[in-house]
């Protein structure tokens, strides 16, 4: 088994061989809702062949009744792997053992990866790297690339669903559907087959787990593909909304803008609600992705860290098969901002974190000494006067304390004393919804304004119901300063503006999760970094009464790359989801606009791999990246069997007579475009195999910076390439030369003329058997 089989989520079950149970408790406490994972799809059973075997399993659990087996079959996966869910009650699930079933496990619900929802930055703009307005791709790589065939190129989305009447998804001037596509639009709830057209090409939804796990009263907005919420609608405009002549947010942001594979093609899977997405949804939609012919997958979404086996988890094991199909999938990586929080961690996903734009929303703070200050903002509040100001613990309430008032808590603040006077709020945590309800409860008070002081989340601009900013510590303290030795202090907010250039950037978000990785080590993630920062976009109008809105996360920061994704897919269309990836992570940036090391954190600390990966997505590099690291799917179950998968587990995920004879001494031993030695006793060698994807013609060196304390050896130090397509295998030795008690950073980099190929390097070392690190 997998290295983490007593984690949260699916659990390996036997079924004549292995089957996968993920049990969802649902309303009614006589019945659950499981997922029998049969492992890949082969054969040539037909859907009703297929469906007549589940049912035939099913009918033994129910004392022989065909018609109780029926009712209780909620799906049948058939397409990229063998299964189904089904209603079973815990008798009935306890019963399995005599059929072949084995132990089982409950399923748990995934969410949308973003931080709050008031904007979107649809446009693939790339303002980070000083560009700013729309990107013209053919600019960027018309010396030797065409990304025309875009056009050809499907993605898949599966979130909340899309709002098709959009600007940024009108076919207006699309050719006509691509020939190969197998898909559907689904009717439903104010959704009609002629809803879909030549961008939005596709479109199902999912609701049977959704419905199983939550409360029967909750109610469903919109019964179709069409989003309610926003969330699906702001992701694919992202990636591949068609350009819109003014996008903006209330006035701010205001500009031409696109996402960044405009005339690639949509397909959506509804799988997420107003409260959460569940796994037989989720690998329903995957099965359909797989059988309907999409070419790229995008899921911003991802469970709570920490995150169970590979085989436990939902999007790890739909993945796993898609990409056996040639499907790319890309994930977010999550939003719990902490060291080792990082989800989406199988090394078969593209995991993207979230760093900033050049761009910023906020709100000049004028204090009555004559400072001029600013704070993040969306609120279009203004103040017309300056009024006193008081810290929020001043205005305690009824049973708070000062201490608890601080935080603007509900029901703390005394409204005789909050009344018509800015209060200074502090915020501890993540949540975005509660600074708005902060903003909330000094309204309620009677507050005409407010300054919000949390030290995590500086970046992250929120539109506030009254004039309010979002400062830093050190931008607090200063505020806090001025109260306490002025005898009358007074502050006036103004209205959010859009400011460009302020700050360098990229920087690493400070809610994007992070390393190392904690279920495999050995696999770096997240992969890469894309913006994910008050991001303007696309949104549904039945959320709120705005086309376009701005939202941080790292649910925005995955489709940037979904964009990009696409683009090297029109121009390779035959390179795989392990070379695409690859492309993007040989080819990133460290290094801001200004030519700095890209930072993370409050205190602006140099960032390091387990912040951004192997860096920053450089779109100008990725479709001309000279070598990639290959992958098959031969080497991703030999990265199983060195995770201590048997045989057997191995051919119950693949149905075939796939054995462990070839597995990787260590999973550090995968193609991977990032070495990670997370043990490192004395010394130790990794090889890698590089494939020439550019000049037929080409001799590469390798420059090596080494992480601090280690010596690195490469061998050979020189590649020369006589044709495209080519493979030449390389040996990594790393030895201990002084002790760390850390993991240190490094890199190495195939360069010559045309190219830079980069990997990270990330090594830790432990104790030795003679005392000489730690």
């Amino acid at each position: 088994m997998g290295s983490s089989t007593n984690a949260p989520r699916m659990v390996l079950y036997l079924y004549l061989s292995l089957c996968v149970f993920l049990a969802v408790i649902g309303p009614s406490v006589s019945s659950k809702l499981y997922v029998v994972y049969m492992g890949s799809s082969r054969g040539s059973d037909g859907p009703d062949e297929i469906l007549r075997q589940n049912h035939e399993m099913l009918t033994a659990l129910h004392g022989g009744s065909v018609e109780q087996a029926e009712a209780s079959h909620v799906y049948s996966y058939r397409h990229g792997f063998r299964g189904f869910a089904a209603r079973l009650t815990e008798d009935q699930a306890s019963e399995c053992d005599w059929i072949g079933f084995g132990w089982l496990n409950e399923n748990q619900k995934c969410r949308e990866l973003c931080r709050f929802s008031p904007t979107l930055e649809g446009a693939f703009t790339l303002l980070i790297l000083g560009i700013h307005g729309p990107l013209l791709v053919k600019k960027l790589w018309k010396s030797r690339f065409s990304t025309k065939n875009q056009v050809n190129v499907i993605v898949g989305f599966i979130d909340t669903g899309i709002w098709p009447e959009s600007p940024s998804f009108s076919d207006a001037g699309m050719p006509p559907v691509p020939a190969g596509w197998k898909g559907q639009c689904q009717p439903g709830e104010a959704f009609n087959i002629s809803t879909c057209n030549r961008k939005v090409i596709g479109a199902r939804y999912y609701l049977n787990g959704y419905q199983a796990e939550e409360e029967s009263e909750k109610i469903v907005t919109f019964r179709s593909a069409r989003d309610s919420v926003g969330h699906g609608s702001h992701t694919a405009s992202t990636a591949a909304g068609r350009y819109v002549n003014d996008m903006n947010y209330n006035g701010l942001a205001a500009g031409g803008a696109r996402g960044g594979a405009p005339v690639a093609r949509i397909a959506v899977y509804k799988t997420c609600w107003s409260s959460a997405c569940y796994d037989v949804d989720l690998l329903a939609a995957f099965d359909d992705a797989v059988r309907d012919g999409v070419h790229i997958l995008s899921l911003s979404l991802g469970a709570d860290s920490p995150q169970g086996d590979y085989f436990n988890d939902a999007i790890s094991i739909g993945s796993f098969h898609a990409v056996g199909h040639g499907i790319t999938v890309v994930a977010s990586v999550g939003n719990e901002g902490s060291s080792g929080s990082a989800t989406n961690l199988a090394p078969w996903i593209i995991t993207v974190g979230a760093s900033s734009t050049d761009r910023d929303f906020t709100s000049d703070i004028i204090l009555g000494n004559g400072a001029h200050l600013s704070g993040e903002s969306l609120s279009l509040q203004r103040m017309n006067a300056s009024a006193r100001i008081i810290s929020a613990s001043e205005a305690y309430a009824g049973y708070f304390t000062p201490y608890q008032s601080s935080y603007c808590l509900e029901s703390s603040l005394n409204i005789t004393k909050a009344k018509d006077k800015v209060l200074v709020c502090r915020h501890a945590g993540i949540s975005t919804e509660s600074k708005l309800a902060k903003g909330a409860v000094v309204k309620q008070a009677g507050g005409v304004g407010m300054i919000l002081i949390d030290e995590a989340d500086r970046d992250v601009a929120i539109p506030f119901a009254i004039p309010a900013a979002i400062v830093g510590k050190r931008t607090g303290y200063k505020i806090l300063a001025y109260l306490n030795s002025s005898s009358n202090p007074t502050s006036k907010i103004l209205s959010a503006k859009t400011v460009l250039g302020a700050q360098a950037a990229p920087r690493v978000a400070p809610f994007s999760s992070k390393g190392p990785n904690a279920l495999t080590p050995e696999i770096l993630k997240p992969d890469i970094i894309a913006p994910g920062l008050n991001i303007l976009a696309a949104w549904s109008p039945a959320t709120a009464n705005v086309n376009f809105n701005v939202l941080s996360g790292t649910s925005m920061a995955c489709p940037h790359v979904t964009g990009i994704v696409a683009l090297i897919k029109s121009v390779h269309a035959s390179w795989s989801p392990s070379a695409i990836k690859s492309a993007i992570m040989t080819t990133a940036t460290t290094l801001n606009k200004h030519r700095k090391p890209i930072t993370a954190g409050p205190d602006g600390r140099k960032a390091n791999p387990f912040d951004f990966g192997s860096g920053f997505v450089n779109p100008r590099a990725v479709l001309d990246p000279g070598l990639v690291y290959d992958a098959t799917s031969a080497d991703y179950r030999a990265f199983l069997c060195s995770l201590g998968y048997s045989d057997r587990s191995l051919q119950l995920i693949t149905r075939d007579n796939s054995t462990c004879n070839r597995a990787f001494t260590t999973a550090s031993s995968l193609n991977y475009p990032s070495i990670t030695i997370p043990n490192l006793k004395n010394s130790f060698s990794v090889s890698r195999t590089v494939t020439n994807v550019g000049w037929p013609r080409s001799i590469y060196k390798a420059v090596v910076f080494p992480p601090t304390g280690i010596n690195v050896t490469i061998v050979p130090k020189r590649l020369v390439f006589n044709r495209y397509g080519q493979k030449i295998n390389f040996t990594v030795k790393f030895e201990v030369t002084a002790p760390s008690k850390d993991y240190v950073f490094g890199s190495l980099s195939w360069r010559n003329r045309r190219s830079w190929v980069t990997t990270p390097l990330v090594v830790r070392a432990v104790h030795s058997k003679f005392g000489l690190w730690i």
